[in-house]
């Protein structure tokens, strides 16, 4: 029997390459991999007009649309990204900020403020640190260049925000040093921190505070998931589990490489102390796929997500109904 031919969109992460040399294939399909590597484009073209079988999909943008029962996608627990935010928070500190709550009656600048990574720092500023962020008037704009952050198709917010779109035809990252935002958050640093001592980040040793949270917490931020076309699987249900085992498969085999330290696969000097805290944190794997090991960081999110008016109270999804079954 032929194999089901379906096309994947996704960035070439460690954790993908095995699919993409075809060393991995899953069970009953043909999966031609179209590698793209930055996820806006995406996710985008998911949004807009369904161009992709199966894609690398935004978490959050995934919850919304299914809340608000307009998701012709599904989804399963794999999730190609994921980052600890804590040093993703930039001030510029002519603003006076030395604390997350400074920020409450700043202009901070987003690059896309329903995005998922603009959604965990402010829930994180809000749950760990006490920041009212309804009292931020948010700048949206690129962070390293002018205009947008892409050609997002969203979904309407459900409450008002205090927000402004940047038309200047400045970068976030002009705005900072103009003074024209006093902080910024995203997926992006801006560039001037690298070049102007007056622009750091609120928490200089996010490092430790990372490893701390997630020992507190066990979120670890989630930023993509893996969507499906609903009607696609509807015909085809297996390929769920199918992907599913392959996506897993081809993890395991990244991981195994990269905590081969006899010649360094990644440009990281000190990858012997990485690997070392990985074991320590997380036990030996740092991106675990399915639902169990993710729950805390699905429903933080998902409380998130209503908390800053993107899902209606009424309408909150519980995790095990966002994701349809595999079996391992």
């Amino acid at each position: 029997m032929a194999k089901l031919q379906l096309n994947f969109a996704c960035a070439l992460y460690d954790r993908m390459q095995p699919l993409y040399t075809g060393e991995v294939q899953p069970e009953g399909i043909d999966l031609n991999f179209i590698p793209i590597e930055l996820p806006r484009p995406i996710f985008d073209r998911m949004s807009g007009g369904q161009e992709f079988d199966v894609a690398e999909y935004s978490s959050s943008e995934f919850v919304q649309r299914y809340a608000a029962r307009e998701c012709p996608f599904v989804a399963i627990p794999v999730f190609p990204s994921r980052t600890f935010r804590h040093s993703f928070i930039s001030i510029s500190k002519k603003s006076g900020i030395k604390t997350p709550k400074d920020l409450e009656g700043k202009r901070v600048g987003v690059a896309l403020y329903t995005m998922t990574a603009a959604i965990f720092i402010r829930g994180l500023l809000q749950h760990e640190y006490g920041v009212d962020v309804d009292k931020i008037h948010w700048v949206q704009g690129a962070i390293n260049e002018g205009g947008a952050h892409g050609a997002p198709t969203v979904l309407p917010m459900l409450k008002k925000v205090d927000l402004e779109i940047n038309h200047s035809g400045k970068s976030l990252s002009d705005l900072i040093e103009d003074g024209d935002v006093d902080a910024t958050i995203g997926t992006s640093l801006p560039q001037a921190i690298r070049s102007n001592p007056d622009i750091a980040r609120l928490f200089p040793n996010f490092r430790e505070l990372e490893k701390d949270y997630y020992k507190r917490t066990k979120i670890y931020p989630i930023m993509h998931l893996v969507a499906i076309k609903k009607e696609l699987y509807e015909r085809h249900p297996f390929i769920a589990t199918s992907l599913f085992n392959a996506f897993n498969k081809s993890k395991d085999i990244a991981l195994e490489k990269m905590k081969n330290l006899r010649a360094l696969r990644y440009m990281l000097p000190w990858m012997a102390d990485d690997i070392d805290e990985i074991y320590d944190v997380f036990g030996g794997d740092p991106w675990p796929y399915g639902l169990e090991k993710n729950r805390p960081t699905l429903e933080a999110l998902v409380t998130y997500l209503v908390d800053q008016g993107l899902v209606a109270p009424d309408r909150k999804p519980t995790v095990d109904e966002l994701f349809v079954p595999t079996y391992g």
